[in-house]
């Protein structure tokens, strides 16, 4: 059984958009055995996701309002950001959405149950990659084995630009980027700091502190800028935003990835950690996990059956084929459940139990 993880997490600020009114009609996906969902007449589907899934779900989105009469699914009303950012949003400035979706599972259950949500489902996982500049010669040769060695030559190559790293108090990405150089060290050289001192520093039991000669702090949301842009040279991501965004990647062993969840996984998961930053201003470790994405309905939703039947969507043959472009994503259908007796009653068909491996971080 995997330790428990412990997640704490800053408070961080991030507007949303939301509007929405009353409920009539219903919807049901093609093909589907399930009871359809109500879905809202005349109303708009208001989204809060992680950031990777800002093409995603903008299409399964469009899919609901293409089949459902009299709803709307405009970009104004959709947010894509650090899936921190995004409960933080609902918990601290009361921002409504009829969905909310994050990219680290532990999320729901810590910082939105039980006031802000009343379940979660987990519905995909996707595994860490490395984005490069494909035209850098640093590069030439790389491999899910060498990617580390050649990230470090990049970045001490005069003239190259630096890799990116995103904030780990706000951005699960940022944590799991801080994972996947300390996995890639204990594989290989047997030391979690090999590659992940060149990149890190900062005193035992503290937040880890960006290098400022080899790497630069920005947004995940911009990921895909700043490669095609040339003002970073590499970064690590999901690689469903790599997919979707057309951005040159190489794979890692599926340990480094986090998206393994065997007995030597866990092992070697549990042999590392970061610090961030909690919600009161101190500090607070985190664990890895495999990367688990899931939804989730808030208690304060505007639309709560267009919430619905937007997940219901997303655990369709319809959602999955979305989902499964380029092999961004690989779908978990039935989807995993935290609390079964909480779901809304149309989507008891599509969800289950999570399986042992998981049950620890999602119940």
């Amino acid at each position: 059984m995997p330790p428990k993880a412990v997640l704490v997490v800053i408070v961080v600020v991030v507007a949303a958009a939301a509007a929405g009114i009353g409920f009539v009609g219903g919807y049901e996906y093609k093909t589907s055995p399930a009871a359809h969902p109500a879905a809202a007449e005349n109303s708009t589907l208001s989204v809060l996701g992680a950031g990777t899934l800002d093409t995603l779900f903008p299409e399964i989105a469009n899919e609901l309002v293409n089949e459902t009469p009299n709803i709307t699914a405009p970009a104004a009303a959709q947010t894509y950001e650090g899936s921190i950012d995004i409960t933080t949003a609902i918990t601290t400035l009361a921002s409504k959405a009829d969905v909310a979706a994050v990219a680290d599972c532990r999320l729901i259950p810590q910082l939105l149950e039980p006031k802000f949500a009343d379940w979660e489902v987990v519905f995909g996982t996707t595994p860490e990659v490395l984005v490069y500049n494909a035209s850098l010669p640093a590069f030439a040769g790389i491999n899910s084995t060498n990617w580390a060695w050649k990230l470090v030559k990049d970045v001490e190559t005069s003239g190259n630009a630096k890799f990116a790293v995103w904030n780990a108090s706000t951005d699960p990405n940022g944590y799991n980027e801080i994972f996947s150089l300390m996995l890639q060290g204990l594989l290989y050289n047997g030391s979690a700091s090999y590659f992940y001192d060149t990149f890190y520093g900062g005193p035992a039991n503290a937040p880890a502190i960006p290098n400022a000669t080899t790497t630069i702090g920005e947004h995940e949301s911009q990921g895909a800028t700043l490669i095609k842009t040339g003002v970073v040279s590499a970064l690590i991501t999901y690689r469903s935003f790599a997919i979707v965004n057309h951005l040159s990647y190489v794979n890692f062993d599926p340990i480094v990835g986090l998206v393994a969840n065997n007995t030597t996984a866990f092992t070697d998961y549990g042999k590392i950690s970061t610090t961030i930053v909690s919600s009161t201003g101190s500090f607070a470790p985190v664990v890895p996990v495999p990367i688990l994405f899931a939804v989730t309905v808030p208690t304060n939703a505007p639309n709560p059956g267009l919430g619905a039947a937007f997940i219901h969507l997303l655990l369709s043959p319809q959602g999955e084929a979305i989902l499964t472009q380029g092999g961004a994503f690989t779908p978990i259908f039935p989807g995993w459940v935290d609390k079964s007796n909480a779901v809304p009653s149309v989507l008891a068909p599509d969800v289950t139990a999570p399986p042992a491996w998981a049950s620890s971080f999602i119940t």
